[in-house]
């Protein structure tokens, strides 16, 4: 293994700081045993309203913070927070914006039932948080070898990273390993989406995955469009997806099971950066 890798996790969930679900326990657990393995790492999630700052010693870091994105033409202002695992010896650093991110749920409004709906804006809050988290890369003058995206929040991050900001010292020589998962939106985005997410350097032909209805499955098949390596999250995942990755040809690692997901994951990381 090849202990000096440098590793970007991109989570849209990580527990204690949102419940336990698939994507968050996988987010908190793999970051830590990564660095355990003797690898740099860094991680970052949404900072999403129904994360208690108080009780969870988040801290507002200055220097970061106070570009504005704009999107649809609209400034938006960019507020990077952090707190600490301690357990864990383990930082998080968080996207903050209260435009995108004031609401006490976490991408649907109301309860999981049947019955809930999908935020108007959550297509926006994707563009936010990707590009937040790249812009703060950057800042952090840090390199990362490998940037893993976990769930359909971080699914912009591979085409901003191959195609928007290839350029950039930070992200030059990256690979990109995209996590799919199960948990998936319903409600499609609006056609609108497609102008919306443009940054110099993406084509309208580097789009062909979402020319038509930009539904779940389509904005996991730009992810893996744009990933070097493409890990089955979920044991049960779209089998649309699942073959469309393997069509790909990218690099593929199938399901892995708790007690067998990090080193196979770690062994699957020196794979991508050879």
């Amino acid at each position: 293994m090849t202990k000096n890798i440098r590793i970007l996790f991109i989570s849209q969930e990580i527990t204690p700081y949102l419940p336990e679900s698939e994507i968050a326990i996988i987010s908190r657990q793999l970051p830590q045993a990564t660095q355990e393995k003797g690898r740099e790492i860094r991680t970052f999630m949404p900072k999403f309203g129904c994360i208690n700052e108080r009780r969870n010693q988040l801290h507002e870091v200055i220097r970061l913070s106070g570009m504005n994105l704009i999107i649809d033409d609209t400034d938006h202002p960019l507020i990077i927070k952090v707190a600490s695992i301690q357990t864990a010896r383990m930082q998080v650093y968080f996207i903050d914006n209260e435009d995108y991110f004031p609401r006490k749920s976490i991408i649907e409004n109301g309860e999981e039932t049947d019955n809930f709906l999908d935020f108007f804006n959550n297509e926006e809050r994707s563009i936010f948080f990707i590009r937040g988290v790249l812009e703060t890369v950057k800042k952090l003058r840090w390199t990362p070898d490998i940037v893993h995206c976990h769930g359909w929040l971080t699914a912009l991050a591979p085409l901003y990273i191959k195609k928007a900001y290839n350029d950039e010292p930070s992200f030059r020589n990256a690979k990109v390993v995209y996590s799919i998962y199960e948990k998936a939106f319903k409600k499609p985005f609006e056609k609108s989406f497609s102008e919306k997410m443009l940054l110099h350097g993406i084509k309208k032909d580097h789009l062909s995955s979402i020319n038509k209805i930009i539904d779940y499955e389509a904005i996991n098949k730009l992810a893996i469009d744009f990933s070097d390596g493409v890990i089955q999250g979920s044991q049960n995942v779209n089998k649309a997806l699942s073959d469309y990755a393997a069509q790909s040809k990218k690099l593929f690692l199938p399901y892995q099971d708790a007690d067998n997901y990090i080193d196979a994951y770690n062994e699957f990381y020196d794979r991508v950066v050879m």
